[in-house]
């Protein structure tokens, strides 16, 4: 049953309860850190979490510590949850923690500005028991900008706390009913109360991880009036690790959904390790990726490639379709007015079948792509049996290059990259030329051809 009455937001801030009643919930969360809270400590760098000068950890209930951005989190998201700032890691007595004395005595402070950040990623790195392996540590540091350039005083002390015990995260707040906040920003916590929801405020944005929508808030100053959170919808945040396909709820995270996503389709974990940062990736869902429906977004062109179905609900039942008819047009999906995004499945890979995917951005790190390809091949006794390969930031949507699918089993790989420019028109802005993409896609088509003829050789994906 949903309360009809506005809610108090509550969460755990740094281990005591916190109750925020009068406040919109589309407040950032940062906002209210500093605003009303006084922790000035978590700090504004760029306002749509790319900096990451706004780092805190989000304690999890099964002991998972997340580095997230505070600037495009809004309160509403926060409740049931705990926090901890930069502040909250302090002893009782005042002492520094463990991560803040290793960064002090690596002369990893600098400038200052950005440190408060840097010890919550490492906080956050440390309790996750990783090894102090380079590529991690960059990995875990991706979101964090340092302007000084000092990064190697930074690396040496995240060597230091790699695998450093942690306490256990206070509990969040139980709650017996979904929470309705002031009125705009509902929490329904089960399917059933989502599609009802739906049905009443059509008008409502769907929020999952609010990495796009939380921009809002934060840069834009403009909130959404009227907002459904399904981050909390139980059915919405499952994974289905079967034989034959791997089904994950549309609110199932990134930080979630890598483990098993890397496990079925191995070549995503060095794509997904490029798709926005830790930080991001706490938030973000890939099911708020579909319904975005960017044509640049990371994600689609996979699921494309992958021959994904999605799966919507509404008062009326659910219904099923394939992701390609789902991309209707630029930011324009198949979704009715009352329906949301369910779940989404993928066919796991079959005997003779293999997959690649790339990424193009202007920067390896944290930076939306430019060209983003996939493609599953089928290959029989040497030969290509079977193609589908799809592209982002070539069209007004993510989209499968069917007329080079064709060429491609018709009359091989030089063919295919010639007939890309019958599939698309592709935009053309600062990111990159529209002749330059059409290159690009055929330059991954010619790292596939070089891929399959030497599987045993690796491609690196890459920033070009």
């Amino acid at each position: 049953m949903v309360s009809r009455m506005a809610d108090a937001i509550c969460f755990t801030l740094n281990g005591a309860p916190v109750e925020i009643a009068g406040l919109s919930p589309m407040t950032t969360l940062l906002d209210w850190l500093r605003e009303h809270r006084g922790l000035k400590g978590t700090k504004e760098g760029c306002a749509e979490g790319d900096c990451g000068a706004c780092t805190v950890a989000l304690e999890r209930a099964d002991g998972r510590h997340e580095a997230m951005n505070a600037c495009i989190a809004m309160l509403g998201q926060v409740d049931g949850q705990s926090i901890r700032t930069v502040e909250g890691l302090l002893g009782k007595d005042g002492a520094p923690h463990p991560v803040q004395r290793a960064l002090a005595e690596a002369d990893a402070t600098q400038c200052g500005f950005c440190t408060p950040g840097f010890v919550m990623a490492a906080y956050a790195f440390a309790a996750g028991g990783e090894p102090p392996e380079l590529e991690t540590i960059h990995d875990a540091l991706a979101g964090n900008l340092c302007r000084c350039t000092g990064y190697r005083p930074i690396i040496d002390a995240m060597k230091k706390v790699a695998g450093l015990a942690t306490e256990p995260a206070a509990p969040p707040p139980a709650r017996t009913m979904s929470p309705v906040f002031e009125n705009t920003f509902f929490a329904p916590r089960s399917l059933a109360e989502l599609v009802a929801l739906r049905a009443r405020h059509p008008e409502a944005l769907l929020l999952a991880g609010g990495t796009d929508l939380g921009l809002l808030a934060s840069r834009a100053r403009q909130p959404p009036q009227v907002v459904i959170h399904v981050a909390h919808v139980p059915e919405l945040n499952t994974i289905d690790a079967g034989k034959q396909r791997v089904t994950f709820g549309a609110a199932v995270t990134y930080a979630h959904a890598m483990p098993t996503l890397v496990e079925a389709y191995p070549p995503l974990r060095t794509y997904l390790a490029r798709l926005g940062s830790r930080q991001i990736r706490t938030l973000g869902t890939i099911g708020g990726n579909l319904g975005n429906a960017s044509p640049i977004g990371d994600m689609p062109p996979v699921l494309l490639a992958l021959e994904t179905k999605v799966k919507l609900a509404s008062p009326r039942g659910a219904r099923e379709l394939p992701l390609e008819q789902f991309f209707l047009g630029y930011r324009k999906t198949a979704l009715a007015p009352d329906e949301a995004i369910e779940s989404f499945s993928l066919p796991r890979l079959q005997p003779g079948e293999t997959f690649h995917c790339d990424k193009v951005s202007k920067r390896r790190d944290q930076d939306i792509s430019t060209v983003a390809g996939a493609y599953r091949i089928r290959l029989k006794n040497g030969r290509i049996e079977d193609a589908r390969l799809a592209f982002g930031g070539m069209a007004a949507t993510p989209k499968r290059a069917s007329r080079a699918e064709a060429a491609l089993l018709n009359d091989g790989f030089e063919a295919a990259r010639t007939a890309l420019a019958q599939d698309f028109q592709p935009l053309d802005d600062w990111r990159g030329s529209a002749a330059y993409r059409l290159q690009v896609a055929a330059n991954l088509l010619r790292r596939l051809e070089l891929r399959l003829a030497e599987p045993q050789r690796p491609v690196e994906v890459e920033a070009l």
